[in-house]
Parts: structure tokens; sequence; C-alpha cells
């Protein structure tokens, strides 16, 4: 993305004015002396996020005829990747939870979540853009597994704690961005 400006004349002339030099090109061909047109090519990361942002996020009908708000962005770009939750804040769900959110923040940018429903926790981490929510449950203190959410399918897995290191990685990898453009 980048923008082009015309700025005429109004740079140099201005320039010229104020600071008494002339700054004309002389045209052999058109035998006239004129001050010339600046063009103001400009790019950033601001138009960039901008661009992408502005395309991630969507307000999606869902089957019961709900709506959601979703910030789509891609995994790697993610502010947040994941969310964990426990499903209860009691019975040692939410022990589980911070040791997870513990093992995982050194490699994700993770955060914790025991505030309100599951089902609206998965709403408010939709529209803050993580891609990825873990919950615990009462099977979670039986076999040592967990629930990870896709925010995009909103399908849903079960998977052993153990083995959720390496099955985010290759989620949040750059790789797999790439994959799909």
């Amino acid at each position: 993305m980048e923008g082009i400006h015309s700025r005429t004349d109004f740079d140099l002339g201005n320039h010229e004015k104020f600071a008494g030099k002339k700054l004309q090109y002389f045209d052999p061909e058109r035998n006239e002396n004129y001050v010339p047109y600046v063009v103001e090519p400009s790019i950033g990361l601001d138009r960039m996020f901008l661009a992408v942002f502005s395309k991630a996020l969507q307000e999606e009908t869902l089957e019961d005829g709900s709506t959601r708000t979703v910030l789509k962005l891609p995994p790697v770009l993610a502010p947040t990747q994941l969310a964990v939750f426990p499903l209860v804040k009691k019975d040692g769900l939410p022990e589980i939870a911070r040791k997870i959110v513990g093992d995982l923040k050194w490699d994700f940018s993770v955060t914790y979540d025991e505030k309100d429903a599951v089902g609206r926790r998965y709403r408010r981490q939709d529209a803050l853009g993580t891609p990825y929510c873990i919950t615990m449950d009462h099977q979670t203190l039986e076999d040592q597994s967990v629930t990870i959410r896709d925010r995009d399918s909103m399908t849903q897995e079960r998977i052993a704690i153990d083995a959720l290191g390496g099955l985010l990685k290759d989620k949040l990898s750059m790789s797999e961005l790439l994959k799909k453009l």
C-alpha cells in the first residue's frame, strides 16, 4: 500500500520564497524557467496494518440467527494467540489452567480468563482476534486432556495437555500463514 501525493510546486515555491534562493529549472525545449513539482510517495507499516485490520474485522451471522464480531487476523499476527479458560472457578480447574498458561507463555502470547460463561468468553476472544481458546473441564481432571477451539471455524478438538505445545507451534507458525496465501 502506497500513497502518492502531488504537492505541485507548493513546497519548493515556498522554500524559494523564504530562503531567497532560486529553485527553478530551465527547460531548454520550452525555453522557460519553472519551479518543479514535488511528488511525495508514502509507504509505511500503518497503511499495511490498516489494510489487514479492515479486511480482518468481520460480522458473522450464525446458524441460530445470532451474530458474532470476529477479528480474523492471521494467527501469527494476532496480539493474543491463546486464551486459556477453566470451565468453572473451582475443583482445581483454575490451577490446571494457570499451569498451562505458565508453560505456554514462553512461546506464545497467552491470556487467562475465568470471568462469565464460557460462551461469552469465546465471543470476547473472537472480537479480540484470539485464534485459539483452550478450555479445561472436569474431563481434564480424569484424562489430562483439554478442548482447543478454533476462532475461524469454531470447531473444537480434544487434545492431551502434553501435545498442546507441538500442535500450537504448528498452527501458529509463519509457514502456516504462508501456506494459506
